[in-house]
């Protein structure tokens, strides 16, 4: 049975560069990198190496890089840092309604201790419209925070024209760049970005390791604390290995970011599919302001689930749930108002840079196979 993954939306193969940087660090960098002596060296050399490399891939400083264990500390680290400051007025945040739950639960939590969040609407392609942005700001608005790219159908939002208009208001602007970072360029100063959440296993880095930007001169309240790790920004001992891993995998981005194969192949997928299923098949997602590896498609009046069911070597997700008979649309296609007989069939196919055209027609074989 062929195995091919295209689920690289959800998680990453480590890059053979990354695993190389990697090695060493695991017999000579066990040192702790803020300790003076010899065995600290290579360690704290590392962490300082990939703190820049980070920063290079960003457009920005490496002081305002901070490590995190993931990207959805980094987002819990900029919601709730950004909430708990003192202010003689209560918070209110503003979101999106297709954020990632490693934003929507943070502010679910921020919420029920007396946080007011209000969730912005998208249109049927996924995208926000600023001004919604602009009509939902109040004089007790203290962050607004939007994702750049969303990781179930792949639309691109428009990041700098939301933080121009939280900037105008002096309000900080947050994004969750986890599926952007390493497709797109995600140079912070261009986006407008206060706050930028990085997921390292999203960028053929291993687990466990990931980035929260900070703009020089915002100021965050650590969310774990002890010493004065991380500028005291975030407490706990770094990880050599990990932040090198993820300082490699960035630098290796710069490489891939505008290179097109990724592309063709994605819409090489979707014409198979078009030429197959004709009006059977439907994008979700906008037609062009989206991620160059994604496509999110329905199969009309079919069930998702099942179809990759019955393909059991292809690794896909699916946007929507099947229990007790009863199909459930994703938050995210809900909130793009698809309809339920469109949304229950549909399946993301996420591409990345070790997908060949022979996989791609062998998935495109197995659903006429499937669907025939």
């Amino acid at each position: 049975m062929a195995r091919i993954y295209l689920d690289y939306n959800a998680s990453t193969p480590i890059d053979p560069e990354v695993i190389a940087v990697m090695r060493p660090l695991l017999e000579a960098g066990y040192g702790n990198p803020s300790s003076g002596h010899w065995a600290a060296a290579p360690a704290r050399a590392a962490l300082e190496n990939a703190r820049g490399q980070v920063a290079a891939l960003l457009g920005c400083t490496a002081d305002e890089i901070v490590f995190t264990s993931g990207g959805s500390e980094a987002n819990n680290l900029a919601l709730k840092s950004i909430c708990s400051a003192p202010r003689k007025r209560p918070a209110h945040v503003i979101t999106s309604q297709i954020e990632h739950p490693a934003t929507l639960e943070p502010c679910h939590h921020l919420a029920r201790l007396g946080v007011a969040v209000s969730y912005v609407p998208v249109d049927g392609s996924g995208l926000v419209d600023p001004d919604d942005i602009r009509k939902a700001i109040t004089p007790d608005t203290c962050l607004i925070s939007v994702m750049h790219a969303n990781n179930e159908v792949g639309t691109i939002q428009p990041i700098a024209n939301i933080a121009k208009i939280a900037h105008e208001h002096g309000i900080c602007f947050h994004t969750d760049a986890a599926q952007s970072v390493g497709k797109i360029a995600t140079g912070v100063d261009e986006l407008g970005a206060d706050l930028l959440s990085v997921a390292g296993h999203k960028v053929y880095a291993p687990k466990g390791i990931g980035v929260l930007y900070v703009r020089r001169g915002v100021a965050i309240e650590p969310l774990i604390h002890r010493a004065g790790h991380e500028g005291g920004r975030r407490a706990g001992t770094e990880s050599a290995l990990l932040t090198a891993a993820l300082g490699k995998a960035c630098e290796v981005a710069q490489v891939w970011i505008g290179i097109t194969e990724i592309q063709r192949l994605r819409d090489l997928l979707w014409d198979r599919l078009q030429a197959t299923f004709g009006n059977q098949v439907v994008l979700n997602g906008h037609p062009t302001r989206r991620l160059p590896n994604t496509l999110n498609v329905s199969f009309v009046g079919r069930i998702g689930a099942e179809i990759l069911a019955a393909m059991p070597g292809i690794a896909a997700s699916t946007g929507s749930a099947c229990h007790a008979g009863q199909v459930t649309l994703s938050p995210v296609l809900h909130a793009m108002h698809v309809a339920p007989e469109v949304g229950m069939g549909a399946i993301r196919f996420s591409l990345g840079r070790y997908t060949t055209q022979l996989e791609v027609d062998e998935v495109a074989s197995q659903l006429r196979r499937v669907l025939s």
